[in-house]
């Protein structure tokens, strides 16, 4: 009926037929739930409980067995490499000073390295990975709560340590945790004392002064007493050829 109506509206024109489905189902309401929740049968439930499968206890009880070691694995060559160089920058450098270091430019960091280059600091880039193991089996093992970031070293034959932070103050991406000068571990604030020391040259000359001075002062107090008693003697013997003969009464004044 719904197609003789739309075929009348149209004019009679079948074309039209073909846009239209013959037979429409419309479906209201909830659809049908065909599964519902059953208990298993008790047959079932003893027969899978009897078929249950139960692998068979071991001869040997686990904890009797020696622990597995598994095999430590091979390091990589160019790893020995980088652990080898690292050994060799503490063993041949007098200060080793650990910074933080935060991403800068390029043309900075090789600002930054000219100008430590010119107090004969050389800047070393390396890896926690490599350097923590090194310095754990090494007297340097108190330096490894350092290395919890991304790290530098700067490192330097000679104690360069007034010359290092001049140079660092004009970089804030780079923060200065500690050093080792000498083979001594310094704070911040120690290597910020150390840089206020005197050079060596001065500090012996110092040294020299007051050793040669306790000297000098015992000496002078060893030959004030025989000198005073030596004057004593002197204006002694000249008071007595004043008045007159050594055996006679000296001579006395008139009023």
């Amino acid at each position: 009926a719904v197609t003789a109506k739309m075929a009348a509206l149209s004019g009679g024109k079948g074309w039209l037929r073909g846009w239209l489905p013959a037979l429409q189902l419309l479906r209201r309401g909830s659809k049908a739930v065909t599964r519902h929740w059953k208990a298993m049968h008790f047959q079932r439930q003893k027969l899978l409980a009897v078929t249950e499968y139960l692998p068979p206890r071991p001869a040997v009880p686990p904890r009797c067995l020696p622990a597995h070691r598994d095999h430590p694995q091979e390091e990589d060559g160019y790893v020995r490499l980088l652990r080898r160089q690292v050994e060799q920058v503490f063993r041949s450098s007098r200060m080793v000073a650990v910074c933080q270091y935060n991403s800068m430019p390029d043309e900075d960091v090789v600002t930054m390295r000219y100008y430590l280059r010119k107090h004969n600091i050389e800047v070393k880039f390396v890896l926690n990975e490599i350097v923590r193991p090194v310095l754990a089996q090494s007297k340097y093992r108190n330096l490894l709560p350092l290395f919890v970031c991304r790290n530098i070293l700067l490192v330097s034959p000679e104690t360069r340590a007034r010359e290092m932070l001049r140079v660092l103050k004009g970089i804030p991406q780079v923060n200065l945790l500690g050093a080792c000068i000498d083979d001594t571990i310094l704070s911040r604030q120690g290597v910020e004392n150390f840089a206020r020391l005197p050079s060596l040259e001065a500090s012996q000359g110092q040294t020299v002064g007051a050793l040669a001075l306790l000297p000098s002062q015992t000496s002078s107090l060893l030959q004030r007493g025989p000198s005073l008693l030596t004057a004593l003697l002197d204006e002694h013997i000249r008071r007595l050829r004043d008045t007159g003969a050594p055996g006679e009464p000296p001579q006395e004044q008139g009023t």
